[in-house]
């Protein structure tokens, strides 16, 4: 077998090419991972500030349900406020739905159980959850 000078340019572009192949996949998936986990940070972030409002609206409601019957908290009456704030919460809860908060409860069973049958134990746990991921200035 006699060499011909393109034998090794067919070598190297056969041992190159795969190797850029999973170069490119490698940071594309790096990339993509990045993106990922800052989506997630910015939902997390948007359900704890929406947590947080909804726990300022439901704390104004209690003020003006104090104050005596006919008192409405900032023009409106408490449930509207509320529930408004509520619905908020919800649709900003909703891509993290899945997500674990203890007492073997997805985040979406803890909001829902706290919003809607005011239970104490499933508010820490949505409280909890919100300052495990570092937010913990948006809840009280």
């Amino acid at each position: 077998m006699q060499w011909q000078p393109g034998d090794d340019m067919v070598r190297l572009i056969r041992t190159i090419v795969p190797v850029f192949a999973l170069i490119a996949v490698t940071a594309g998936c790096s990339s993509d991972a990045g993106k990922s986990e800052q989506r997630l940070t910015e939902q997390r972030e948007s359900y704890c500030t929406q947590l947080g409002a909804w726990q300022d609206a439901r704390e104004e409601e209690a003020d003006a349900e104090a104050e005596g019957p006919g008192a409405e908290a900032d023009g409106a009456s408490g449930y509207d406020m509320v529930g408004a704030v509520a619905d908020d919460a919800f649709l900003a809860m909703e891509p993290l739905r899945d997500e674990p908060v203890g007492g073997g409860r997805t985040l979406a069973e803890a909001t829902v159980a706290a919003m809607k049958s005011s239970d104490v134990e499933a508010g820490g746990l949505i409280v909890q959850y919100c300052q495990d991921n570092g937010f913990e200035t948006q809840v009280g």
